[in-house]
């Protein structure tokens, strides 16, 4: 491992901070675990028509995958408080190669969805490495070490959907995952090199069980209820994501529009925007509130939903709608996380573990929704289902903000000084 000498105050002359090498190193791991999810959304339509499967049958690949990680994040992530991060990261990293094996090589529709759903069960590395991160970075170079590993998860997302299509278009789907498992195998081979077997652990995280780690969510939970509505929002969001862009796989590779999956990739590239406007929007979340702010995104994004029918008839048209929801998507999950991620830093995990699970729930139920629309109603019924699912998000963002306890405790000033 290559790795600066000085560690942080305390920790022992053995402990040693990652070099800017190893944080690249895990930048690269972040984007390569992250992609595996989004492979299937440019190749879909390739998918479906080589095992024969319906619209609604080749949903359940990405549904199965999505609600399969929620189940692992709540199983499998509070192990990272009893075995250390490089163990966990390197058997989950080995776990996500053999699922993508599965999907490469599998000849029955079955398999297919069953390596699917065993990567999804996997992917817990991706959440694991900002963890261990910030434990070996110095302070004046954390928000450094955050900024490069999200912007490998951005990557990994870019690269699946742009790479998987043209791949998938020329070479045949089964090529996306041959690569996809080649880059995992690497990457479970790497992370053992650059991770540190070491980390903090306090007696208290050591003397407790795995079952009381796991049943501890629920009581932090109660006490801190808004996660729930702000998890409850970014599944909404996540499953206006999944729906529209699985919809847009099968309704430009359709007939009726007769582009290939390569086009749903390059489609895919207007992500690249999210790399300027998030950290742009995140500031201003600062500035005015999270809750504000979210409700205004929630506004821009619903607006953008009700073009997707309107405009479906021309490629170049739709253009617009998916730039309004590449620009704001992402700030609903920035938001929201804003809004626990103030709390005391003990009970953090467990609200961030109850979010992620509803983020994935809704990602898993938006993913069959949206293809099982489109089979019955075609690409306007997955527009009107995106739309249903975004006005109710609009709502409970208008809520939110109406329950802001900074909101409420300066109108109670305003009216003392009254």
């Amino acid at each position: 491992m290559s790795s600066d000498l000085s560690g942080p105050p305390g920790s022992g002359s053995d402990y040693r901070y990652l070099s800017r090498r190893d944080i690249w190193l895990l930048t690269l791991a972040c984007a390569v675990v992250t992609a595996n999810a989004y492979y299937i959304h440019p190749i879909i339509a390739l998918v479906a028509e080589d095992f024969g499967a319906s619209p609604s049958e080749i949903g359940l690949v990405p549904a199965f995958n999505q609600i399969a990680l929620a189940l692992g994040i709540f199983l499998l992530l509070p192990l990272g408080d009893r075995f250390s991060n490089k163990r966990l990261a390197t058997v989950f990293a080995a776990g996500q190669f053999v699922g993508m094996l599965a999907m490469a090589f599998a000849t029955d529709f079955r398999l297919f969805i069953a390596g699917s759903t065993f990567l999804g069960f996997s992917t817990i590395t991706p959440y694991l490495l900002p963890a261990y991160a910030s434990k070996r970075v110095p302070p004046e170079r954390l928000g450094q070490t955050m900024a490069m590993l999200t912007t490998g998860v951005i990557s990994g997302i870019l690269v699946a959907r742009v790479g998987g299509g043209w791949l998938g278009e020329y070479y045949g789907w089964r090529s996306v995952y041959y690569v996809a498992a080649a880059l995992m195998g690497g990457v479970t081979l790497l992370l053992p090199r650059i991770m540190d077997e070491r980390q903090g652990r306090g007696d208290a995280q050591e003397k407790q069980s795995y079952v009381g780690l796991v049943m501890s969510v629920f009581p932090v939970v109660r006490r801190h209820p808004e996660v729930l509505l702000s998890g409850a929002m970014q599944g909404l969001g996540f499953g206006v994501f999944l729906a529209v862009w699985l919809g847009l796989g099968l309704y430009l590779t359709s007939p009726e529009m007769g582009y290939g999956a390569d086009t749903v990739g390059y489609l895919a590239a207007l992500a690249l925007i999210n790399v300027f406007t998030t950290p742009f929007f995140g500031g201003w979340a600062d500035r005015i509130g999270p809750r504000r702010l979210r409700a205004f995104v929630a506004l821009v994004q619903f607006s953008g939903v009700c073009l997707l029918d309107v405009f479906g008839h021309s490629l170049w048209m739709l253009l617009v709608p998916l730039m309004l929801m590449n620009v704001v998507g992402p700030l609903i999950d920035v938001t929201g996380r804003m809004t626990f991620l103030n709390q005391p830093p003990e009970v953090r995990t467990r609200l961030m573990t109850a979010y992620i699970v509803l983020m994935f729930i809704g990602g898993g139920l938006g993913s069959w929704a949206g293809t099982s629309v489109y089979e019955i109603w075609g690409w306007s019924g997955t527009a009107m289902m995106a739309l249903c699912l975004s006005a109710t998000l609009l709502v409970l963002a208008l809520i939110a903000v109406r329950l802001d306890p900074k909101r409420s405790k300066t109108h109670a000033e305003e009216d003392a000084d009254g």
